[in-house]
């Protein structure tokens, strides 16, 4: 692979302590959701642990991991300024402390918190929104991708709404007064989490990278489906979530066959687009591959359920015992992927582009260790199909799966760690902890007055 990819300038002034401590606090929401996870099988975890694994790894990892992204190569992409870097680590802090209080809260906590950590979530999460539409607002025209990441903005702000609605209602029941109960609720939340802030924004990140990192085009066949998908996607998002949220089933099953039609759009154009690639197959290319079938394996196993019946709790991300098919298979395999490439990409735009041409310095993909990376990938794609096959069986490979995906986040977490222990310009501490870093106290102790 090229050094750096086409259509990116190197001259641009990225903040990189901002998306690298985005991301490595996202492994660490990772790595505890996967704790949590192996803690419930063995019933060692108080408390509503598979609703705190929830929100460990879609608040805390994916949506951490989205957020330190878009703030980094919405300014990038777009070639505008970010509008705010002091906004962009004060979201941080603010969904962290929120992230961690609320599952603490569902583990060992009184339900009465929830509400007050529900607000720091949306405090962060509506930062976060604002500062990147801000952003995107200095923009004349929109391509595909900004349009995607207006779109999640949005369902951002609508989700984090509707997750406080929620929250009260379980400490002070008030849908009794409202014309929608509290499942609609959680289902429409759900529905606008999943689909609307997490797969919108993976569809326009990956109409970027899919044709980015494997060096080719969108054309033909590709430019037509991507122009249906970037209008069925969001509406079907809408109806789908407010057929659910008002129990109609005519509605959500209207929006349901919008979004399982452009999830089958985006697994054919990112298909295509690794059979069209000019470049060696590299860890992210192969989970790319692994998300474009899964993607078309879940569009094609919904299809029945969400017809037969979309406003049905078994069905609420798909066929019954698919859920692990989406968020394993398709969106952790994205980010995975992804994060395999942009880690590096940051760090040796940072430390090695200004090098190019006068010293030997290494590519992208020299940065992480390729053995590590083999292994993570074969234990996720196992893990998950092993899961897979207790939902979907009678075999009893649940437990093995979680076992074989936990080793799969500490390879993974490791290899990156130490992509950035070895290439980036700060220590870890300092990455995640910036100013609050002991060793940076010590080197600047007039930061303690």
């Amino acid at each position: 692979m090229s050094a750096v990819p086409g259509g990116i300038d190197t001259d641009v002034d990225l903040p990189l302590a901002v998306p690298l401590r985005h991301f490595l606090v996202a492994l660490g929401f990772l790595a505890a959701g996967a704790l949590v996870g192996v803690g419930a099988v063995a019933d060692l975890v108080p408390g509503l642990a598979t609703l705190a694994q929830v929100h460990l790894l879609f608040a805390g990892w994916i949506c951490v991991t989205i957020m330190g992204a878009m703030t980094q190569f919405v300014p990038v992409w777009s070639g505008t300024s970010l509008h705010s870097e002091r906004l962009a680590r004060l979201q941080l802090v603010l969904v962290v402390a929120g992230v961690t209080g609320f599952v603490g809260t569902l583990l060992f906590g009184s339900a009465s918190w929830l509400p007050a950590f529900g607000l720091l979530m949306l405090a962060g999460f509506w930062t976060f929104a604002y500062n990147v539409a801000r952003t995107l607002a200095t923009l004349e025209d929109y391509d595909v991708t900004e349009r995607h990441f207006a779109y999640a903005l949005g369902f951002f702000v609508v989700l984090t709404l509707l997750g406080i609605l929620i929250a009260v209602d379980l400490t002070h029941p008030a849908t009794a007064s409202l014309p929608v109960g509290h499942e609609q609720l959680v289902q429409a939340h759900a529905t606008v989490a999943v689909f609307g802030a997490v797969l919108t924004t993976v569809y326009g990140a990956l109409y970027q990278l899919g044709t980015m990192f494997t060096q080719t085009e969108l054309h033909d066949v590709d430019l037509r489906l991507q122009s249906f998908e970037a209008v069925a996607h969001p509406v079907g998002v809408v109806l789908l979530a407010g057929g659910r949220l008002v129990d109609s089933a005519i509605v959500a099953r209207l929006g349901g066959l919008l979004v399982l039609a452009s999830a089958l759009a985006v697994a054919v154009v990112l298909g295509r687009k690794l059979v069209e690639m000019r470049v060696d197959w590299e860890p992210m290319h192969r989970r790319y591959a692994v998300v474009a079938v899964a993607l078309a394996t879940w569009a094609v196993t919904a299809g029945p359920a969400w017809l037969a019946d979309p406003t049905a709790r078994a069905h609420l991300f798909g066929a019954a015992g698919s859920v692990h098919l989406l968020a394993l298979g398709v969106l952790g395999a994205v980010v995975l992927g992804t994060l395999y490439h942009i880690v590096p990409f940051i760090i040796w735009v940072d430390r090695y582009s200004d090098r190019l041409g006068f010293e030997p310095v290494p590519m992208i993909d020299d940065l992480y260790d390729h053995r590590l990376a083999a292994a993570d990938g074969t234990l996720w794609v196992g893990g998950t199909v092993l899961l897979l096959a207790a939902e979907w069986t009678t075999l009893p490979t649940a437990a093995a799966g979680g076992i074989a995906l936990t080793a799969a986040v500490v390879v993974f977490t490791t290899n990156v760690g130490l992509v950035v222990h070895r290439h980036g310009p700060d220590p870890l501490d300092r990455v995640i902890l910036g100013s609050l870093s002991p060793r940076r106290r010590a080197s600047h102790p007039e930061t303690e007055q």
